[in-house]
Protein backbone atom coordinates (compact mmCIF):
# COMPACT_ATOMS: atom_id res chain seq x y z
CA UNK A 1 0.00 0.00 0.00
CA UNK A 2 2.88 2.17 0.78
CA UNK A 3 4.20 2.51 -2.52
CA UNK A 4 1.14 2.73 -4.15
CA UNK A 5 0.33 5.76 -1.71
CA UNK A 6 3.17 7.19 -2.64
CA UNK A 7 3.11 7.07 -6.18
CA UNK A 8 0.07 8.96 -6.41
CA UNK A 9 0.98 11.03 -4.12
CA UNK A 10 3.59 12.08 -6.56
CA UNK A 11 1.28 12.09 -9.35
CA UNK A 12 -0.59 14.83 -7.55
CA UNK A 13 2.08 17.07 -6.94
CA UNK A 14 3.12 16.59 -10.17
CA UNK A 15 -0.34 17.34 -12.28
CA UNK A 16 -1.13 20.01 -10.07
CA UNK A 17 1.88 22.46 -9.50
CA UNK A 18 4.45 21.39 -12.58
CA UNK A 19 1.92 20.48 -15.40
CA UNK A 20 -0.64 22.57 -14.81
CA UNK A 21 -0.14 25.99 -16.71
CA UNK A 22 -1.40 29.25 -15.45
CA UNK A 23 -3.30 29.22 -18.58
CA UNK A 24 -5.59 26.54 -17.22
CA UNK A 25 -6.19 27.84 -13.89
CA UNK A 26 -7.57 30.85 -15.01
CA UNK A 27 -9.75 29.35 -17.91
CA UNK A 28 -11.34 27.37 -15.11
CA UNK A 29 -11.80 30.01 -12.45
CA UNK A 30 -13.44 32.13 -15.10
CA UNK A 31 -15.69 29.28 -17.31
CA UNK A 32 -16.09 26.62 -13.89
CA UNK A 33 -17.47 23.46 -15.38
CA UNK A 34 -17.36 24.74 -18.92
CA UNK A 35 -13.64 25.08 -19.16
CA UNK A 36 -11.72 22.35 -21.42
CA UNK A 37 -9.19 22.74 -19.23
CA UNK A 38 -10.48 21.21 -16.51
CA UNK A 39 -11.30 17.84 -18.25
CA UNK A 40 -7.93 18.09 -19.62
CA UNK A 41 -5.77 18.55 -15.98
CA UNK A 42 -7.99 15.64 -15.00
CA UNK A 43 -7.05 13.65 -17.86
CA UNK A 44 -3.32 14.69 -16.90
CA UNK A 45 -3.99 13.18 -13.24
CA UNK A 46 -5.07 9.46 -14.98
CA UNK A 47 -1.97 9.40 -17.36
CA UNK A 48 0.32 10.35 -14.34
CA UNK A 49 -1.25 7.92 -12.43
CA UNK A 50 -1.13 5.29 -15.01
CA UNK A 51 2.38 6.18 -15.63
CA UNK A 52 3.60 6.21 -12.26
CA UNK A 53 1.90 2.94 -10.76
CA UNK A 54 2.30 0.72 -14.06
CA UNK A 55 -0.10 -1.96 -12.88
CA UNK A 56 -3.60 -1.81 -14.93
CA UNK A 57 -4.99 -4.12 -12.06
CA UNK A 58 -5.26 -0.65 -10.08
CA UNK A 59 -7.48 0.50 -12.55
CA UNK A 60 -10.30 1.07 -10.53
CA UNK A 61 -7.71 2.29 -7.84
CA UNK A 62 -6.78 5.41 -10.43
CA UNK A 63 -10.06 6.10 -11.64
CA UNK A 64 -12.17 6.56 -8.13
CA UNK A 65 -9.20 8.95 -7.20
CA UNK A 66 -9.23 11.05 -10.82
CA UNK A 67 -13.20 10.88 -10.09
CA UNK A 68 -12.24 12.02 -6.29
CA UNK A 69 -10.21 15.08 -7.93
CA UNK A 70 -12.86 16.19 -10.47
CA UNK A 71 -15.29 16.55 -7.91
CA UNK A 72 -13.34 17.96 -5.65
CA UNK A 73 -12.20 20.69 -8.51
CA UNK A 74 -15.53 21.13 -9.70
CA UNK A 75 -16.86 21.85 -6.15
CA UNK A 76 -13.90 24.50 -5.72
CA UNK A 77 -14.98 26.21 -8.40
CA UNK A 78 -18.03 26.56 -8.12
CA UNK A 79 -17.94 27.57 -4.36
CA UNK A 80 -14.50 30.15 -4.69
CA UNK A 81 -14.91 33.24 -5.05
CA UNK A 82 -12.29 36.04 -5.40
CA UNK A 83 -11.64 37.13 -2.07
CA UNK A 84 -12.26 33.35 -0.70
CA UNK A 85 -9.49 31.73 -3.69
CA UNK A 86 -6.96 31.41 -1.26
CA UNK A 87 -9.07 29.55 1.55
CA UNK A 88 -10.31 27.41 -1.14
CA UNK A 89 -6.76 26.60 -2.34
CA UNK A 90 -5.95 24.92 0.64
CA UNK A 91 -9.23 23.35 1.21
CA UNK A 92 -8.98 22.03 -2.41
CA UNK A 93 -5.09 20.52 -1.44
CA UNK A 94 -6.23 19.18 2.21
CA UNK A 95 -9.36 17.34 0.77
CA UNK A 96 -6.90 15.39 -2.30
CA UNK A 97 -4.74 14.34 -0.44
CA UNK A 98 -7.77 13.21 1.90
CA UNK A 99 -9.40 11.29 -0.53
CA UNK A 100 -6.12 9.99 -2.17
CA UNK A 101 -5.32 8.42 1.23
CA UNK A 102 -9.02 7.35 2.32
CA UNK A 103 -9.49 5.63 -1.30
CA UNK A 104 -6.14 3.53 -1.23
CA UNK A 105 -6.32 2.32 2.28
CA UNK A 106 -9.81 1.25 1.31
CA UNK A 107 -8.60 -0.56 -1.62
CA UNK A 108 -5.46 -1.98 0.14
CA UNK A 109 -7.52 -2.42 3.77
CA UNK A 110 -5.84 -5.77 4.16
CA UNK A 111 -2.50 -4.20 3.80
CA UNK A 112 -2.46 -0.96 5.78
CA UNK A 113 0.67 -1.84 8.17
CA UNK A 114 3.46 1.02 7.64
CA UNK A 115 6.27 -0.70 6.03
CA UNK A 116 8.52 0.97 3.38
CA UNK A 117 11.13 -0.55 1.20
CA UNK A 118 14.08 0.47 -0.36
CA UNK A 119 12.02 2.22 -3.72
CA UNK A 120 9.43 3.35 -1.06
CA UNK A 121 11.80 5.00 0.89
CA UNK A 122 13.58 6.56 -2.29
CA UNK A 123 10.24 7.78 -3.32
CA UNK A 124 9.58 9.30 -0.45
CA UNK A 125 12.89 11.49 -1.08
CA UNK A 126 11.75 12.08 -4.29
CA UNK A 127 8.05 13.38 -3.58
CA UNK A 128 9.76 15.83 -0.51
CA UNK A 129 12.54 17.22 -2.81
CA UNK A 130 9.80 17.86 -5.34
CA UNK A 131 6.84 19.78 -2.96
CA UNK A 132 9.88 22.01 -1.46
CA UNK A 133 9.97 23.33 -5.18
CA UNK A 134 7.32 24.72 -7.14
CA UNK A 135 4.31 23.48 -4.83
CA UNK A 136 6.02 25.23 -2.05
CA UNK A 137 6.45 28.29 -4.16
CA UNK A 138 2.87 28.33 -5.51
CA UNK A 139 1.41 27.62 -1.66
CA UNK A 140 3.99 30.85 -0.53
CA UNK A 141 2.67 33.40 -3.71
CA UNK A 142 -0.97 32.07 -2.36
CA UNK A 143 -0.53 33.16 1.23
CA UNK A 144 1.38 36.30 0.21
CA UNK A 145 -1.10 36.93 -2.17
CA UNK A 146 -3.46 39.08 0.69
CA UNK A 147 -0.43 41.88 0.55
CA UNK A 148 0.73 43.88 -2.44
CA UNK A 149 4.18 44.57 -1.65
CA UNK A 150 5.11 45.32 -5.14
CA UNK A 151 5.05 49.04 -4.31
CA UNK A 152 7.71 48.67 -2.08
CA UNK A 153 10.00 46.88 -4.46
CA UNK A 154 9.33 48.59 -7.31
CA UNK A 155 12.64 50.94 -7.49
CA UNK A 156 14.58 47.84 -6.84
CA UNK A 157 16.17 46.30 -10.07
CA UNK A 158 15.82 42.35 -9.72
CA UNK A 159 16.34 39.25 -11.80
CA UNK A 160 13.03 37.53 -12.78
CA UNK A 161 11.70 34.85 -10.98
CA UNK A 162 15.17 35.50 -8.72
CA UNK A 163 13.42 35.42 -5.16
CA UNK A 164 11.64 31.74 -6.69
CA UNK A 165 14.79 29.94 -7.04
CA UNK A 166 16.33 31.42 -4.04
CA UNK A 167 13.39 29.96 -2.09
CA UNK A 168 13.71 27.17 -3.75
CA UNK A 169 17.40 26.49 -3.23
CA UNK A 170 16.99 27.59 0.28
CA UNK A 171 14.46 24.85 0.96
CA UNK A 172 16.21 22.15 -0.74
CA UNK A 173 19.52 22.65 1.53
CA UNK A 174 17.33 23.50 4.58
CA UNK A 175 16.02 19.20 3.84
CA UNK A 176 19.24 18.43 3.06
CA UNK A 177 21.12 19.70 6.31
CA UNK A 178 18.40 18.26 8.44
CA UNK A 179 18.19 14.92 6.77
CA UNK A 180 21.88 14.23 7.00
CA UNK A 181 22.34 15.91 10.53
CA UNK A 182 23.57 19.16 10.79
CA UNK A 183 20.98 21.29 12.17
CA UNK A 184 23.85 24.44 12.80
CA UNK A 185 24.63 24.67 8.94
CA UNK A 186 20.40 25.29 8.79
CA UNK A 187 21.52 28.39 11.52
CA UNK A 188 24.24 29.70 9.34
CA UNK A 189 21.84 29.54 6.35
CA UNK A 190 19.72 32.25 8.56
CA UNK A 191 22.37 33.96 9.70
CA UNK A 192 23.93 34.64 6.16
CA UNK A 193 20.89 35.36 4.68
CA UNK A 194 19.72 37.69 7.40
CA UNK A 195 23.75 39.35 6.42
CA UNK A 196 22.82 39.77 2.99
CA UNK A 197 19.14 41.27 3.73
CA UNK A 198 20.29 43.74 5.88
CA UNK A 199 21.30 45.92 3.34
CA UNK A 200 18.36 45.92 1.36
CA UNK A 201 15.90 46.30 4.78
CA UNK A 202 17.98 49.29 5.89
CA UNK A 203 18.03 51.10 2.68
CA UNK A 204 14.21 50.74 1.98
CA UNK A 205 13.56 51.57 5.91
CA UNK A 206 10.27 50.33 5.48
CA UNK A 207 8.96 48.42 8.20
CA UNK A 208 6.03 46.61 5.59
CA UNK A 209 8.89 45.14 3.49
CA UNK A 210 10.96 43.90 6.59
CA UNK A 211 7.68 42.27 7.95
CA UNK A 212 6.81 40.77 4.65
CA UNK A 213 10.62 38.90 4.25
CA UNK A 214 10.69 38.48 7.91
CA UNK A 215 7.67 36.29 7.09
CA UNK A 216 8.31 34.64 4.30
CA UNK A 217 11.89 33.39 5.42
CA UNK A 218 10.01 32.06 8.58
CA UNK A 219 7.35 30.20 6.27
CA UNK A 220 10.10 29.47 3.96
CA UNK A 221 12.35 27.71 6.71
CA UNK A 222 9.28 26.37 8.35
CA UNK A 223 8.03 24.54 5.82
CA UNK A 224 11.66 22.78 5.10
CA UNK A 225 12.00 21.82 8.62
CA UNK A 226 8.45 20.18 8.86
CA UNK A 227 8.84 18.36 5.60
CA UNK A 228 12.14 17.42 6.56
CA UNK A 229 11.15 16.10 10.12
CA UNK A 230 8.21 13.93 8.05
CA UNK A 231 10.46 12.10 6.11
CA UNK A 232 12.30 11.54 8.76
CA UNK A 233 10.16 9.52 10.72
CA UNK A 234 8.50 8.22 8.21
CA UNK A 235 12.11 6.66 6.96
CA UNK A 236 12.13 5.12 10.22
CA UNK A 237 10.11 2.83 9.13
CA UNK A 238 12.42 1.60 6.72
Amino acid sequence: MALILLKLFLAHILGDFFLQPKKWVKDKEKKKLKSKWLYVHIAVHLALMLLLVWDFSHWLLILLVGISHFSIDALKLILQKKKTKRFYFFVDQVFHVIAIFLITAAMFYDDVAPSLSISTSALLLIICLAFLTQPTSIIMKTIFSKWDISKYTEDNESLEDAGKYIGILERLLVFIFIIVGHWEAVGFLITAKSVFRFGDLTSTKERKLTEYILIGTLISFGIAIVVSLIFLNLKSYV
